[in-house]
């Protein structure tokens, strides 16, 4: 079952010879973690969603509202009605004729989901990274987005599974560490924890955004959003991933240097904790 622009379906239908997502990756979805019928970090995943469509310069309907965002998400996950958590997938894209130029801004969405594990937890013991250096991402603001264009992304996962990695660190066309193939990065030395700024072209994370918080509340704890070079990693006391999917994994490996994981495996806790709460 599908929700194909407020209908519960078995499936779109789109034609995707005339879909300008497929034609032109002229989309932007947003990846979602559903708990107990209730949507994880619904505002951040709506804001950021309605600055991508502006960004992007599509049309975005008067009753696209928060509330709207989150019913037709919720109204799919009742439909199904076979776990307890669902990764979703919300794909906005823009419905129209034309080329390169669109004929009109007009937009439709589809929603999308699969069963997902409850609560967050460590998903690997052995996590096993390496530098990613066949394409860079660039320093803009569409680097930010999550649009349709993750060839990058693909790329960079077969080559990691070729290799025998569990992931692979991203550089930026200055060469710094950006974000992983599919989450953000976090560096931790001694008591100050770093993660690269947007302005680096890494993805505006909503799980980046949670784990800041966490850690600004965190004692002893000093927290900054700095570039991080390839010559940084090796001095590292931990180094972690962060998606708003698997929440934390910690990384165990890059090249010879070996990295604890005590501090994700808190920081994990404490996320889960929020989550309670909420």
């Amino acid at each position: 079952m599908v929700n194909f622009n407020g209908n519960i379906q078995e499936n779109s239908s789109i034609s995707i010879e005339n879909n300008r997502g497929f034609l032109f990756g002229d989309s932007i979805f947003e990846t979602i973690k559903v708990l107990d019928n209730k949507v994880l970090f619904l505002e951040d995943h709506y804001f950021r969603l309605m600055a991508s469509m502006r960004i992007c310069r599509m049309e975005i309907p008067m009753n696209f509202t928060m509330e709207y965002f989150e019913s037709q998400i919720v109204n799919l996950i009742q439909a199904l009605n076979i776990a307890n958590s669902y990764r979703v997938r919300f794909s906005v894209y823009r419905d129209s004729e034309g080329f390169y130029l669109p004929k009109s801004r007009n937009v439709q969405f589809l929603v999308i989901a699969s069963p997902l594990q409850e609560l967050y937890e460590i998903g690997k013991q052995n996590y096993e990274v390496e530098l990613y250096k066949d394409f860079y991402i660039t320093k803009q603001l569409l680097s930010t987005l999550k649009t349709n264009n993750k060839m990058l992304q693909i790329t960079g996962s077969i080559f990691a599974e070729e290799n025998g990695y569990d992931n692979c660190l991203v550089l930026n066309n200055e060469k710094n560490v950006v974000e992983a193939l599919q989450s953000n990065v976090f560096m931790k030395t001694g008591n100050v924890v770093v993660t690269p700024p947007v302005s680096d072209g890494c993805l505006n994370g909503i799980m980046r955004k949670q784990i800041l918080e966490i850690l600004k509340k965190m004692e002893g704890i000093e927290v900054k959003e700095n570039s991080i070079s390839p010559f940084d990693l090796q001095k590292a006391d931990e180094l972690f991933l962060t998606n708003v999917i698997s929440g934390i994994q910690p990384i165990t490996k890059y090249r010879k240097k070996e990295y604890t994981t005590e501090f994700a495996s808190e920081v994990l806790k404490r996320l889960n904790a929020k989550i309670r709460l909420n």
